[in-house]
């Protein structure tokens, strides 16, 4: 494998491989990994081919590599080997049957060129390239492996969007008039296949100019249509774009600030006067927000992805919820809520988690609150706190990063200092009592459990219960109680105003 320059490890894993499965078996190396591997890209992936027999020789290659093993797809003998390497890595390492009696038909079958190279594993040295796929990773060229490639399987649409951004590759004249007529193919694919490549582009470099490039295309309208109803919304000032385009915007900026907050960023190399300001306030959770935005509520898509999901959708309901006041304001009253009902719509539509359904969920419904709180001209009180992170939980993480992108995006080049600080100032807050506070501000060791309420208080079980605790629990986050005759004594006089 030294002929190609693999990681130690990957290297590692490709020999066990080899020696893992029948010698008499031929054993290749395909797809994304190839190619990754030619642009010089980190590789984190496997697809191997063989001939037939893949379920099978995956459970054997699972047994060498000691890794764990489900059959990925039965109808198209797949198997998924599962090798973790430590902490959260992972490497995922598909073995599958060809698609066809050899490996050219298997290669000439695939989405694209780039994709369609193979090394052989017991000649690492030579290249088995049929449709000059490395020639257009030269020329930075995404080309369909044929005609059919994409009609074949319209997802290959969104992937193409994907490729095309991530690896700076040109769509040329025929490529997107193929994938312009593919687009109403989307709506046959399984909810849970688009899912997977819209998050891979969520995900990805530039998720704005991504989506732009999609609608383009036709695909976005398909896959997404809520967006489309977006799209010449207009609003009032201090907005100068329609809902759609600023929603685009917000999601650049959304890019922006991670990059910004990015652990190992060189402060001095902040850019303008709004993303120093950032670097000074917030640099201090660097790695706060890193950990956050590793965390994963499923372990195929990251919680970053998610975040520009709900970015995407924080002004959803703004379609259906505009209306103009008599001095000629444009207003969108209670469109958070209306929003986030879409979102939960398109998350059920999506597949997606309960918890990431209700993750998105909260982040729409709730991107308004920082704004307000910064409108009330003075720094959140502990009350203020604790009723923000009751409701968002860890979402209002999310919510303050959403925040402070549609701040950006809404003034544009116009952003006040003034404004820009004082938003600045609410967000810090409010991270510094999650991060930094958390005990004191919004979740205090209880005092009191249920059951010594209803002992001390001659209570029966019942709701009553429970907002008595949740009482004592924010009276004790804004400081009025501290110990537990003080938290008898709030209880009591609770029970007294009825």
């Amino acid at each position: 494998m030294t002929q190609f320059g693999f990681d130690p490890s990957i290297q590692g894993l490709l020999e066990a491989a080899r020696s893992s499965l029948p010698p008499d078996v031929p054993v290749y190396l395909v797809g994304g990994a190839v190619r990754d591997l030619l642009l010089g890209r980190p590789v984190h992936d496997l697809d191997l081919v063989v001939p037939a027999g893949g379920i099978q020789l995956g459970k054997r290659l699972a047994r060498g590599v000691g890794g764990a093993f489900y059959a990925l797809d039965r109808q198209r003998d797949t198997g998924r080997v599962i090798v973790e390497q430590g902490g959260a890595e992972r490497l995922v390492i598909d073995l599958a049957a060809m698609r066809g009696p050899a490996l050219e038909d298997d290669l000439r079958d695939r989405d694209f060129t780039i994709n369609a190279i193979a090394i052989d594993l017991s000649q690492p040295g030579r290249l088995v390239d049929p449709l000059g796929g490395r020639n257009d990773l030269l020329a930075r060229r995404l080309r369909p492996c044929s005609p059919q490639s994409i009609q074949n399987d319209p997802v290959r649409l969104i992937r193409a969007v994907r490729l095309s951004l991530d690896l700076e590759l040109k769509i040329d004249t025929d490529a997107t008039r193929l994938l312009k007529a593919a687009a109403s193919g989307l709506s046959r694919v399984s909810a849970e296949r688009v899912r997977d490549e819209l998050f891979r582009i969520l995900d990805g470099k530039s998720p704005a100019s991504a989506l732009r490039l999609l609608d383009m295309l036709g695909g976005l309208a398909v896959i997404l249509p809520e967006t489309q109803a977006l799209k010449g919304v207009q609003q009032s000032p201090p907005h100068t774009q329609d809902v759609w385009e600023h929603s685009l915007s917000v999601l650049s900026r959304l890019e922006d600030l991670l990059d910004m907050l990015a652990v190992g960023r060189d402060p001095n190399e902040s850019g303008g006067l709004a993303e120093g300001m950032v670097a000074l306030r917030l640099g201090r959770f660097r790695q706060h927000l890193a950990e956050h935005l590793a965390q994963r509520l499923n372990p195929d898509r990251t919680l970053r992805a998610l975040l520009f999901f709900a970015a995407l959708y924080h002004d959803s309901g703004k379609a259906e919820t505009s209306s103009t006041g008599s001095n000629g304001r444009i207003h969108f009253y209670r469109h958070e809520l209306t929003g986030s009902e879409i979102i939960r719509r398109r998350g059920h539509a999506l597949r997606l988690s309960s918890l990431e359904i209700g993750r998105s969920v909260k982040i729409v419904r709730h991107h308004m609150r920082p704004l307000l709180l910064e409108q009330a001209g003075q720094l959140p009180s502990r009350r203020a706190i604790y009723r923000f992170f009751t409701d968002c939980g860890a979402a209002g993480v999310d919510v303050c990063l959403l925040a402070l992108a549609d701040r950006m995006a809404a003034y544009g080049s116009g952003l006040p200092q003034e404004a820009w600080a004082s938003l600045l100032e609410v967000v810090r807050t409010l991270l510094e009592a999650w991060w930094l506070e958390a005990e004191q501000k919004i979740s205090p060791p209880a005092l009191l459990d249920g059951e010594e309420l209803m002992r001390e208080f001659q209570l029966v079980p019942g709701p009553l219960i429970g907002r008595l605790l949740a009482a004592l629990k924010e009276a004790q986050a804004v400081g009025e109680v501290q110990s537990r005759e003080e938290a008898l004594d709030f209880i009591r006089l609770q029970l007294d105003q009825g």
